[in-house]
């Protein structure tokens, strides 16, 4: 799927020495949390087991969003569906170098475009820290609004926003 200055695609095992950097970037481990992703075998698992795992079961996940012009990796964005949510999910990070250029509301935006054309969509939540301002701004743009305050794991509370989407299938 591309956008205007971006392309999103599947990952694959040779995205793990990104996914390496990113899962261990500061910002990641505050607000999404520590995976245990250490080594490049370690990210290949957490690729194996996570977005690979969802593609074939689901259709959709995370995908790799890398800037059109360079193929240069930004971050990632996709749908996925969380056993402690009823409804699919809107996941992004991004690395910090890239933030405040509107990559990620452009990777939002294509990717909640292609749920309702693709997979007939009609309600995403996202789920955030209480505290990621930056996460909760975003959300708020792109047309989401605060449902309410969730448990999460150990404990944590987490803001959980909603977004009514249009029946827009092919």
């Amino acid at each position: 799927m591309n956008s205007a200055r971006l392309r999103l695609r599947r990952l694959t095992e040779e995205d793990a020495p990104f996914i390496l950097q990113l899962v261990n970037e500061p910002s990641w481990l505050r607000y999404i949390g520590d995976r245990g992703v250490r080594t490049l075998e370690d990210a290949r698992v957490y690729l194996t087991k996570g977005p690979l795992d969802m593609y074939q079961r689901l259709g959709f996940g995370l995908l790799l969003v890398e800037r059109r012009e360079d193929g240069a990796p930004l971050g990632l964005c996709g749908l996925i569906k969380r056993e402690t949510l009823l409804d699919v999910d809107l996941g992004f990070a991004f690395l910090p170098e890239h933030w405040g250029k509107g990559y990620a509301r452009e990777a939002a935006t294509a990717v909640l475009d292609d749920g309702a054309r693709s997979f007939g969509l009609q309600r995403v939540v996202a789920i955030t820290s209480l505290d990621n301002q930056r996460s909760i701004q975003l959300l708020e743009k792109i047309g989401f609004h605060f449902d309410r305050t969730i448990g999460g794991p150990e404990g944590a509370q987490l803001r959980l926003f909603a977004i009514e989407l249009p029946d827009t299938r092919d």
